[in-house]
């Protein structure tokens, strides 16, 4: 079963889906997580460059974090994504509020948004999820497996949530915001 998860996550490149595991191994989830459990445990005790990351429910055969000085030697380096203030902001509103559509996003902002979505969606940070069901049919955005591979999380409820006592002070902070826009 080992040889066989690791062949498929090979040859695929991309992540796999737990129900394609399933399909292939003919068996249940429980037992390909504690197979793929081992190969991790194996990997690491063996001081290995690969690991099986998991993302939303998929699994991806990847070279670890530590080795990419290595890697960039030998390949071409990566292109490096500039994550300004306003891309993160966005990326940020993307990620808990999705599907999001970009009037929700400059609501939020009280900015347009136009150039960091494009750009979030060069970086492949982002995805267009289809349109809501309103008049003009806005585009929907959610974020992709790219970011979650970017931001070393296995799926968006891993994501970090806001103490109460924290969007209390945003929401202070919000309003004074406000308040002074209105005095000017």
């Amino acid at each position: 079963m080992m040889a066989v998860i690791e062949a498929v996550l090979f040859a695929m490149g991309d992540s796999v889906e737990m129900s394609k595991l399933i399909h292939v191994l003919e068996t249940d989830e429980e037992e390909i997580r504690e197979v793929i459990a081992k190969m991790n445990d194996t990997y690491e005790k063996s001081d290995r460059g690969i690991y099986i990351a998991e993302l939303e429910n998929s699994f991806q055969l990847c070279t670890k974090p530590a080795l990419y000085e290595y890697l960039i030697k030998v390949a071409k380096a990566p292109r490096k994504y500039v994550m300004s203030d306003t891309l993160l902001e966005t990326l940020s509103i993307i990620a808990y509020k999705q599907p999001v559509t970009r009037l929700e996003i400059e609501k939020i902002r009280g900015v347009s948004c136009d150039h960091a979505v494009n750009r979030l969606l060069e970086f492949n940070l982002i995805q267009e999820l289809g349109r809501l069901d309103a008049p003009g049919r806005p585009l929907l955005f959610g974020t992709t497996e790219e970011f979650l591979r970017t931001f070393g999380v296995k799926s968006l409820g891993d994501l970090p949530t806001l103490a109460p006592e924290q969007m209390e002070d945003f929401k202070k902070q919000a309003q004074e915001e406000a308040e002074l826009k209105v005095d000017i």
